[in-house]
């Protein structure tokens, strides 16, 4: 009978545990970004930047202009321009999901093309190429209604897919009901499944309101008065005449107080709406 060693007994490796490294990760990435502003704020030249983008004097010459004449039209031009979008892309919507092929394939199109081209071209051939194909033809409304109607032909693609899948989401024994209590396809439609899509989609199309915020600084495209101007146009002319950027950045800070409450808002719906799907 043979003595037999007993096995040696390996150390465990001692290492990090997943939680540790989680927070080493983390403390990295905090460190790397407070390096990251430290070295711009020590390298940037803020008297020059001052002096370019925060002359208090010349801001001061801007209102109220800037919040009564150019704020309240580039808030006009957008609410219109969603209103003209919010109605073409219902429309588009219910012709994508018609049982009539050419319905379907005419929205599609009209999608594919609107979606793909900038919304720059879009004004410009509603500025320059509407009038040189209908000579004599004016849009109702002036600059406002070319406004509305160049904005509304690009967000009616976007917000014709949202109220499709907004459609498309709502249970189909909703429709099925409403037909069991006689109600007509259009009835049961317009009464019972579109409120219940605009729910679902609401924050998207909040969103939509956002970016057709900024896209209304395209207006310039489409030559406008001294009054017809909107944040972009207004901020450029003053910073031509003065020779400096501050009327741009007082500009900008406009546009931030409008998108900055609609995107909190955006937030609110999209957390609501995950709370009533829990």
């Amino acid at each position: 009978m043979t003595d037999t060693a007993p096995p040696e007994v390996q150390p465990k490796k001692k290492g990090l545990t997943r939680r540790q490294k989680r927070s080493l990760s983390r403390g990295v990435q905090y460190a790397v970004f407070v390096a990251a502003v430290i070295a711009f704020a020590v390298s940037a030249d803020w008297d020059r930047l001052q002096n370019q983008f925060a002359q208090a004097d010349i801001a001061e010459r801007m209102f109220p202009d800037v919040i009564t004449l150019a704020l309240k039209n580039t808030v006009l031009y957008t609410v219109t321009g969603f209103a003209v979008g919010l109605a073409l892309g219902m429309v588009i919507a219910l012709m994508r999901l018609s049982s009539v092929g050419p319905y379907r394939w005419l929205a599609g199109i009209y999608i594919e093309i609107f979606r793909g081209l900038p919304a720059l071209l879009i004004f410009i051939f509603i500025g320059v190429a509407v009038p040189l194909a209908f000579p004599g033809t004016e849009i109702i409304g002036g600059t406002y209604g070319k406004v509305a109607l160049a904005l509304g032909l690009v967000a009616a693609a976007y917000m014709a897919e949202t109220i499709r899948a907004g459609i498309q989401a709502v249970p189909k024994g909703q429709m099925e009901a409403a037909r069991s209590l006689g109600f007509s396809p259009a009835r049961a439609m317009i009464s019972i499944i579109i409120p219940q899509a605009f729910r679902i989609i609401l924050p998207p199309l909040t969103n939509e309101l956002v970016l057709l915020f900024k896209d209304s600084s395209l207006v310039l495209f489409l030559g406008v008065t001294l009054e017809e101007r909107e944040l972009s146009k207004y901020g450029r002319d003053l910073a031509s005449q003065t020779a400096n950027s501050t009327p741009i950045l007082v500009a900008g800070l406009c546009y931030l107080l409008v998108t900055i409450p609609l995107g909190f808002v955006v937030r609110r719906m999209e957390a609501k709406a995950q709370e009533a799907v829990k």
